[in-house]
């Protein structure tokens, strides 16, 4: 037993500096990585008979199939007295029948082949899905179609989305962060579509007809681009898909309502909503800038380094050296067919309110009075590169980012050059977006809260427009 011992000590003695040798060069620290090299997945596009585009990938992994229907539709082209009008019909469109069919027939067939066709109307898309097993795929693309192109609008199913709709409207003030989010947007988008929000008279004037008729004028062929993933034929595949979507007569070419960008007056606001509350909800924000805007690869690295990731300038100093809150930070939201949003959030103890309000502005500030340092800037740039392929993680977030440049309107090129779009961006390019597009003095300031906790009263910030919550609309 002892010579068994000494020999174990022996052989410990020889492996250690081979182990400590190993663990030197495997230091995360010193590791050097070869040079990432991604191709971007491609899809194939066709075009059915009826002139829809269609983007298909193949995947044999599992026998199911995909299929995602991009319409040209949206709450900005909803009449202002009826807004809610979208958001209903892209909820009834599926659950109040369609193509005959019974919206009880229809759910339980559904679930009998472990099929899900979905709809769902946001503000400038609406979209309805499909997922089925291969051998079930068929059926469920029939049904898919009549959602699409024929619901019925059930009226028993009308009403409960109504109720649902009305009840949501009576809990919108339940939760601080919910009013946050929704009047920083109203705030910035004042006067505009993209500001407005349903009331209990707009949703009570909503009839079934109305969302027949807003749905026959947008959800037609020439209207949509198709997304096909999963195991499928081609050749069967394009047949089926023809035949479910072969319009009898030529139609007319569809106008879409000319909605007017924001207007971007940048003047500052604050506004004060009361909640019996401990912690403090803070926004802050005035509108951006759109997919077109040359400065977009400058602005995404500016997002990453102000307040887009857990060691940005906001969480760093906020979270981590102040202890003002858990978490803290901002977002440029770039505008698609609209100009977009900057948005900075937070949530403190009432007691450090406006002390956090005057950092997160002194942060932002701080942006534009000189370049980032080298260390942001590299770890910025590498993780903008780097993390560009978790975009591509399935066959259908594929076919879905084809799709959506051609929906979208963006360059045939723009994924295939966005890496090296940011690798081309400076230091000083970030300066100058940071001056360009950060204006401090002319945020929204959204403060939901108890002001009686407050560490200062809200005036210091400047004049204060109180909500009243209770009716959901501003005192003037």
């Amino acid at each position: 037993m002892r010579q068994l011992l000494i020999s174990i000590c022996f052989l410990v003695t020889l492996i250690a500096p081979a182990f400590a040798e190993d663990q030197q060069l495997a230091n995360p620290r010193t590791i050097k990585f070869p040079e990432l090299n991604f191709q971007i997945p491609k899809a194939e596009r066709v075009v059915l008979e009826c002139g829809m585009p269609v983007y298909l990938l193949r995947d044999t992994e599992l026998p199911i199939i995909n299929i995602t229907a991009m319409v040209r539709v949206g709450s900005v082209y909803e009449p202002a007295s009826k807004t809610g009008l979208s958001g209903m019909a892209g909820s009834v469109m599926r659950s109040g029948g369609a193509g005959g069919m019974a919206p009880e027939a229809m759910d339980d067939e559904l679930e009998f082949m472990a099929s899900s066709v979905e709809s769902g109307i946001g503000i400038d898309m609406g979209t309805v899905s499909l997922t089925a097993l291969k051998k079930n795929f068929s059926r469920t693309l029939q049904i898919f179609s009549s959602v699409l192109l024929r619901p019925d609008f059930n009226e028993k199913r009308v009403e409960i989305a109504r109720k649902q709709a009305i009840e949501g409207l009576r809990r919108q003030n339940d939760d601080p962060k919910e009013i946050a989010g929704r009047e920083i947007n109203r705030a910035i988008y004042a006067g505009h579509p993209l500001g407005q929000i349903a009331t209990f008279e707009s949703i009570s004037a909503i009839t079934r007809q109305d969302l027949v008729n807003f749905h026959g004028s947008y959800y037609r062929p020439d209207n949509m681009i198709l997304t096909v993933s999963g195991d499928f034929d081609k050749v069967v595949l394009l047949k089926e898909l023809n035949s479910a979507f072969k319009t009898a007569n030529k139609i007319t070419s569809i106008a879409l309502p000319d909605v007017p960008q924001p207007q971007k007056l940048l003047h500052g606001e604050v506004l004060f909503g009361k909640k019996d509350v401990n912690q403090t909800v803070i926004r802050l924000g005035h509108l951006g800038l759109n997919k077109d805007n040359p400065d977009i690869y400058a602005v995404r690295l500016l997002d990453y380094i102000l307040g887009g990731s857990f060691t940005s300038r906001l969480t760093m100093e906020i979270r981590t050296n102040q202890g003002l809150a858990y978490s803290a930070g901002s977002r440029f939201d770039i505008g698609r067919r609209f100009t977009g949003s900057f948005v900075a959030e937070t949530e403190t103890k009432a007691g450090s309110t406006v002390k956090t309000i005057n950092l997160m502005k002194k942060i932002i500030a701080d942006m534009t009075k000189e370049p980032v340092t080298d260390v942001e800037f590299s770890a910025a740039r590498e993780y903008m590169i780097n993390s560009f392929m978790f975009g591509f993680t399935t066959p259908a977030s594929i076919v879905s980012q084809r799709a959506r440049l051609e929906y979208y309107g963006y360059p045939d090129s723009y994924l295939d050059q966005y890496r090296d779009n940011i690798s081309k961006v400076t230091k000083a390019d970030i300066l100058a977006a940071a001056r360009k597009y950060l204006h401090p003095d002319a945020f929204k300031i959204v403060v939901i809260g108890d002001a009686t906790k407050f560490d200062q009263p809200l005036t210091t910030l400047g004049a204060v427009r109180e909500l009243d919550l209770k009716l959901n609309i501003t005192k003037h």
